[in-house]
């Protein structure tokens, strides 16, 4: 479901299925489609105050990082079932934390790549610095991560579960 190494991205079938779409999409009629409006925007005439022109361009651009973010991920991608309920966080669980062991101060997340951030749940990088910090840890165990300012904070592990979508 969710990276594990800076290598392997596990995927449930369901998500490498629907980034396999995406970049068959990408890579096929959207491609063709942004060769078709920058063909006509270049008809237009002089290129340098072309702003139909320059913003087909950058679309291309951003289409084509993404092409190659997709491969990339899909070369490494391996397919298996989400995680079972072991207690452990690990990428594919939901955790929920209490800040410095205040139990009203709590937040829930889905550790997992950022290829799968919804707006039902926050979800945050295993190698971001929350995600490390507590990966591996099991309910009722204190976490520690480094804050952007370079200070510690600490977290207790209240529940981890697998994530369902």
């Amino acid at each position: 479901m969710t990276q594990t190494s800076e290598s392997v991205t596990w995927l449930t079938q369901e998500a490498y299925d629907q980034l396999k779409a995406e970049l068959e999409y990408l890579s096929g009629p959207a491609r063709t489609e942004i060769a078709t409006k920058i063909a006509l925007a270049r008809e237009e005439g002089d290129l340098r105050e072309n702003g139909g022109y320059h913003a087909a361009k950058e679309e291309q651009g951003k289409q084509e990082l993404r092409i190659r973010q997709l491969t990339q991920l899909l070369e490494s991608a391996k397919v298996g079932e989400a995680p079972a309920a072991s207690g452990v966080v690990a990428p594919g669980t939901v955790i929920t934390i209490a800040f410095d062991g205040d139990e009203d101060d709590t937040m829930t997340f889905l550790l997992a790549s950022r290829e799968y951030a919804s707006s039902d749940i926050d979800t945050y990088s295993p190698q971001s610095p929350l995600g490390s910090g507590v990966s591996g840890k099991k309910i009722g165990e204190d976490a520690a991560y480094e804050l952007p300012n370079g200070k510690t904070a600490s977290v207790k592990i209240l529940d981890v579960r697998p994530y369902n979508g």
